[in-house]
């Protein structure tokens, strides 16, 4: 076994990976005063999440938005001369250029912390060593009285699937940097990558059929918030079919579309259909393999890395955050947790992260965000409960703002309290611009805020906000404007 460079002075602490959990992590033990080596597979920092999920697929979606909003120029008393276009290669080339642009600033915070980033495959070899191989194959040896673990995920696939047999059939990685634009797509998932790339594909003019196995799209959100964002899709001409198990994909080389076969999940009757592609949007799966942990007998179960509530693993100088520790898999949960393990091994910090005050947000046209308890997960946990509503067509904002097929008519503000003391249990929304408000009921529910505190702080007019507002003084019947 070759000896440990620097052995003399190993890092106080290794991360592998370089994603929002591991940069972040890294940051703050720098900021401590720890020396920090981060480790990173990929050629660009910042993970999936920067440059092949959150922020390209944000930027995609923004210019489908312009374009909708384009076309719809005569629903604001506006004319466009000419025909609305785009140029798809310049619409993908943009989304790419914002991802290079955050991943050099990341590179740059990195540096102003003096944190070492060593590009290569990282492992565990033994409690104290991390074996890097380099993308030639030379090998190095670092030493670290901490590891943190922060290797993020890649898309689920369906069962026995080689992508490389299929390549009309795609993941969100591939499905973003398309050369050219698909006059037809099948998405087979309807979670929050699926209807976002359903409406990104939809805005650009290609039709859509959405597939999903349970009985309602974006299955893990209130009922009435996935029907506003079902027949907002339905209106942009995206074919919805839910409640249906896949029973075959086809898309071979030797194919010029992509062949999916579905059956009626309850046993009804079969269906197929072809498109020029096949996107495959079924959740992710935690890069838990080639890292060493049996090196360490690390515990891993379900295909996630078993952790404490301090993110300590079964090894004791070992921590783990982000998506390889399963929980809700989003990049804003991976940084907290990051932030949070290193504060544990410092003694710095003695409470867990509360995982219900993780926000969830979709970033489609409806928009959709959630935090706390549902109105369902509150009952069946026997909690007596108001609930308060705000519609967005009460919403001067929302109606001056918006285009016409954007589900503000539909969209609303509802706000779940505990009956007996009046505190904010949850939030569901869905309307325009959700994703910005649900900041203010995420703190709200960390400070056991009550409806009356919420009802009572004034928010300005006219905005979005001042729908948190009138929907807390609705839940015990004391809303002004509806």
């Amino acid at each position: 076994m070759t000896t440990p460079e620097d052995s003399n002075s190993p890092y106080d602490l290794i991360v592998i990976g370089g994603g929002p959990g591991g940069y972040s992590g890294a940051i703050r033990a720098a900021q401590r005063g720890w020396r920090v080596g981060l480790v990173e597979a990929e050629d660009q920092l910042g993970g999936v999440c920067l440059n092949w999920g959150c922020i390209p697929t944000k930027t995609l979606l923004h210019q489908a938005h312009l374009l909708r909003s384009m076309q719809e120029a005569d629903h604001f008393g506006l004319s466009v001369r000419g025909e609305v276009g785009f140029d798809w290669a310049r619409v993908i080339e943009r989304s790419r250029a914002v991802t290079g642009s955050l991943s050099a600033g990341i590179a740059g915070l990195l540096r102003r912390h003096k944190i070492d980033v060593i590009h290569g495959h990282g492992q565990l070899t033994e409690a104290a060593i991390v074996e890097v191989a380099d993308a030639v194959g030379t090998r190095r040896q670092l030493a670290t009285r901490r590891t943190l673990l922060a290797t993020g995920s890649r898309p689920r696939l369906l069962p026995d699937m080689d992508l490389s047999e299929h390549p009309r059939i795609l993941t969100s990685r591939e499905a973003m940097v398309l050369g050219d634009r698909p006059r037809s797509v099948v998405i087979v998932g309807a979670g929050a990558i699926g209807v976002e790339f359903s409406r990104f594909f939809s805005g650009f003019g290609s039709k859509v059929t959405l597939l999903e196995l349970a009985h309602q799209i974006l299955p893990t959100e209130d009922p009435q918030v996935a029907a506003v964002v079902h027949e907002a899709l339905a209106a942009d001409g995206v074919e919805i079919h839910t409640g249906v198990q896949i029973d075959e994909l086809e898309g071979g080389p030797r194919r010029r579309t992509a062949t999916v076969n579905w059956r009626d999940a309850d046993g009804g009757e079969s269906s197929s259909c072809r498109a020029d592609v096949c996107l495959v949007a079924i959740g992710v799966v935690g890069n838990i393999e080639g890292i060493g942990l049996e090196n360490l007998d690390i515990q891993t179960a379900a295909g996630s890395i078993v952790v404490d509530d301090r993110y300590r693993t079964s090894s004791p100088n070992v921590w783990a955050v982000g998506d390889v520790i399963g929980g809700s898999r989003l990049a804003h949960a991976a940084t907290a947790e990051a932030v949070a393990a290193i504060d544990f091994m410092m003694d710095r910090r003695q409470t867990p992260i509360r995982s219900d005050l993780i926000p969830a947000c979709v970033y489609g046209d409806p928009e959709v965000a959630s935090v706390g308890l549902s109105e369902s997960a509150a009952k069946e946990q026997g909690i007596e409960v108001r609930i308060g509503r705000f519609p967005f067509a009460a919403s001067g904002r929302a109606l001056a703002t918006s285009s016409a097929k954007a589900g503000t008519a539909k969209g609303f503000i509802k706000l779940i309290f505990g009956a007996r003391y009046g505190d904010l249990l949850g939030a569901s929304l869905v309307g325009p611009g959700v994703t910005e408000l649900i900041g203010e009921l995420c703190l709200a529910i960390q400070l056991e805020a009550t409806w009356e505190e919420l009802a009572h702080t004034v928010h300005a007019h006219p905005t979005l906000s001042e729908g948190i507002m009138e929907a807390a003084a609705a839940a015990f019947g004391e809303a002004i404007n509806i």
